[in-house]
């Protein structure tokens, strides 16, 4: 296989320095407020590098509020909360247009008045609380970076970034996102309880005085630069069939999909994942201060690209059989050391299944 012959030039390597030395800062200015998470909080910084948005899925009391504001400071970005209602509109989220009246004239002129869409930093909290035409008020705004109102288009604020965040456990008087906007999200990032340790320096620290004042770190211009350079991070043609062979061996119609896959899924990925795949890889691999993409950064990705586009069968969830274990299957099968993964213990059944 033919492997890219595009050399980084000074600058693109200046570039990267520069982004692995902001990265290491805006980790610690991070961990002043946060206390571990450090996969959740490299997933956000990837997908944002990436121009890509992130839907939070936790208990409550994990910080995720917080996680996410305290990212906007680090940036230097505006920030806005949107807190998702039953009875929330579009135009809550989007904005209104209002008739007032000229003083000077006394004409009558419809003034356009913008929704809390109109920040860097959206965090959309809850957003399965609010009806599925609330919901799709966020879809123009997260793929095309405007929103429309009374036949006017009003672009938003770049960098734009919209984190949603979603409780797993209430279910009742809630609205399930619908695949399609769930595709528009990049990652689907899983907030896990802390560790013992962990959850020790969170009481310590919350139940004492402390004054922290976290320091930005970049700017705008710094971010919309750095988010061009991702797009330009060669990739093997190795590393890039690793990443098309793990999406498409997810649809079920394809020739390439196991046996088991067609009994544990109903639904496959699509496009759209095998091309956050190869961005989430570039950005990774740009944060570990390479100009290259490697099979690890695939592996890396994965999951949260993948968690949420795969819709599980009616016998996998009799077999408690998850989005992620069948990614994690997945990448067993179809890595390019395909021997080593088949050996991993955590895998069972792997080795004798893996050719059905």
């Amino acid at each position: 296989m033919s492997e890219p012959t595009q050399k980084p030039s000074a600058d693109d390597l200046a570039q990267v320095q520069k982004l692995q030395v902001a990265y290491q800062r805006m980790k610690a200015e991070m961990q002043k407020v946060i206390v571990g998470q450090d996969r959740v909080v490299d997933e956000l910084f990837t997908a944002l590098f990436c121009r890509g948005h992130c839907l939070l899925i936790g208990v409550p009391g994990l910080a995720k509020t917080l996680m996410i504001s305290t990212l906007s400071q680090i940036l230097d970005l505006s920030f806005n909360r949107i807190q998702f209602t039953p009875d929330l509109m579009p135009s809550d989220i989007t904005g209104t247009e209002v008739i007032q009246q000229d003083k000077a004239t006394g004409d009558r002129l419809f003034k356009f008045l913008r929704g809390p869409i109109f920040a860097n930093v959206v965090l959309a909290d809850e957003i399965n609380r609010t009806p599925p035409k609330t919901q799709a008020a966020l879809l123009e705004a997260m793929q095309e970076y405007h929103v429309t109102v009374g036949g006017q288009r009003h672009d938003l604020d770049l960098p734009f970034f919209v984190l949603a965040t979603q409780n797993p456990i209430e279910q009742e008087g809630t609205y399930p996102l619908p695949e399609a906007q769930l595709d528009r999200f990049m990652f689907m990032v899983k907030v896990d309880y802390p560790s013992h340790e962990e959850e020790r320096e969170i009481v310590r620290r919350t139940t004492e005085t402390r004054d922290v004042k976290v320091e930005p770190v970049l700017n705008k211009a710094d971010i919309t630069a750095l988010q061009s350079i991702v797009r330009r991070v060669p990739i093997a043609d190795s590393v890039l069939d690793f990443a098309l062979r793990l999406t498409r061996a997810t649809r079920l119609t394809d020739p390439t999909a196991p046996g088991w896959v067609r009994d544990w899924l109903s639904w496959g990925a699509g496009p759209r994942a095998s091309q956050y795949l190869v961005l989430g890889a570039k950005a990774r691999a740009l944060l570990q201060g390479r100009f290259h993409v490697a099979a690890e950064d695939l592996r890396a990705v994965a999951a949260p690209v993948l968690r949420h586009r795969l819709v599980t069968s009616f016998a996998a969830e009799a077999e408690g059989v998850t989005t992620d274990t069948v990614v994690e299957r997945l990448l067993a099968e179809t890595d390019p050391n395909r021997s080593q993964a088949l050996a991993d213990k955590r895998l069972p059944g792997v080795i004798s299944q893996a050719s059905s």
